[in-house]
C-alpha cells in the first residue's frame, strides 16, 4: 500500500478512535464504527487490528478501565457508578475485569493501590521506596504534536503522532516515547492544559516533518521511575514536587516536566508500565 493509501486508512481509523473516546459512556457496536470508518462492515475490524495492534474491543476496554482507574485514584464516585460508566451493568463483572488488568479489585485498588505509597510521609524511608536518582542531562529535543486539554486524554494525541510517523516516516530517529507537560494542573483549568506528545530524538537527529519541538536544556535532573498505571502519576508528581523536593535540599528549575515511557499499554499490563518523570533542578 502506498503512503497515500496508508494515510487514508489511518485517518479513517483515527475517526473511529476519536468517536470511541468521545462515547465511552454509551454502548458501541462494530457496524456503527465501520460506518464512521467508511469501510466494509465485513472485514474493517481486521484492518483496525492490523494498523493499531489491538482489536476494537481491546481499545474500548483499555480506555474505559484506564478512566476507571483515574476515577478510583482521583475521585469519590461509588464503585457501582464507575462500573456503569465503564460499560458494565454487573459490578461483579467490572470488578473481575478491573482486577485482571490492574491486579486488585476496584475497592482495594482505591484503598491500597500503588498511589497510596505517595500518601505515606515516611514511605521514602522504607524498602518500598521508588527509584529517584539525580543525573546530568545533555540537551534533549522532544518532537511531537501539541495536546490541549486534560492530561489523562493525552493518549489520543500519542495515537495521532504514531499515525503521523507511520505515514511520513521518522521512527528511526526516536530515542523513546516522551511527553512535555507545560501547565500546572493544580492552577490551570483542565481544558487549557498544554502538553507535547511524541518522542525524544536521538542526539543529532533532525525532527520529522510536520511536528513541533521542545528542547530541554542540559543540566541536573531528578528522575523518578514510576511503575504502575498512568492514573497514579498525579500522586507521584505531588510527592516529587512536595516532600521529596523539600527533603532533598534541591530546588526545581524552570524547564517543564517531562515523562519518558519505557513501555506502552500495547506491550505491558497497567501494573507493569514504567514511566520516568524528569524534573530539572535549579
Amino acid at each position: 500500500m502506498n503512503s497515500a493509501g496508508i494515510r487514508d486508512y489511518r485517518e479513517r481509523l483515527e475517526r473511529v478512535q476519536r468517536h470511541i473516546r468521545a462515547n465511552l459512556d454509551r454502548p458501541l457496536n462494530l457496524d456503527e464504527l465501520a460506518d464512521i470508518a467508511c469501510l466494509s462492515r465485513f472485514h474493517w475490524h481486521r484492518t483496525y487490528r492490523g494498523l493499531t495492534g489491538e482489536t476494537v474491543w481491546q481499545t474500548v476496554k483499555r480506555l474505559r478501565l484506564h478512566r476507571a482507574a483515574s476515577d478510583l485514584v482521583n475521585g469519590t464516585l461509588p464503585i457501582e457508578e464507575i462500573a456503569v460508566r465503564s460499560g458494565y451493568t454487573n459490578p461483579r463483572a467490572f470488578s473481575q475485569a478491573f482486577k485482571s488488568d490492574f491486579g486488585l479489585p476496584p475497592l482495594r485498588y482505591r484503598a491500597e493501590g500503588g498511589h497510596r505509597r505517595y500518601d505515606n510521609p515516611d514511605w521514602q524511608e522504607t524498602e518500598d521506596m521508588y527509584d529517584v536518582r539525580i543525573e546530568e542531562h545533555d540537551p534533549v529535543t522532544i518532537a511531537g504534536l501539541m495536546h490541549t486539554g486534560p492530561y489523562i486524554d493525552v493518549g489520543a494525541t500519542f495515537e495521532r503522532f504514531s499515525s503521523h510517523l507511520a505515514v511520513t516516516g521518522g521512527w528511526e530517529k526516536s530515542a523513546g516515547m516522551a511527553a512535555v507537560y507545560f501547565s500546572d494542573p493544580d492552577i490551570t483549568p483542565p481544558e487549557e492544559l498544554k502538553s507535547l506528545a511524541g518522542m525524544a530524538l536521538k542526539p543529532g537527529a533532525e525532527p520529522p516533518d510536520g511536528v513541533e519541538t521542545c528542547v530541554l536544556p542540559a543540566g541536573r535532573y531528578a528522575v523518578l521511575t514510576h511503575k504502575g498505571p498512568y492514573a497514579e502519576l498525579g500522586k507521584a508528581y505531588q510527592w516529587l514536587f512536595g516532600p521529596w523536593l523539600a527533603q532533598s535540599g534541591e530546588s526545581a528549575g524552570p524547564a517543564p516536566a517531562v515523562e519518558r515511557y519505557l513501555n506502552t499499554p500495547l506491550d505491558a499490563a497497567p501494573t507493569e508500565l514504567l514511566t520516568e518523570i524528569h524534573l530539572q533542578l535549579g
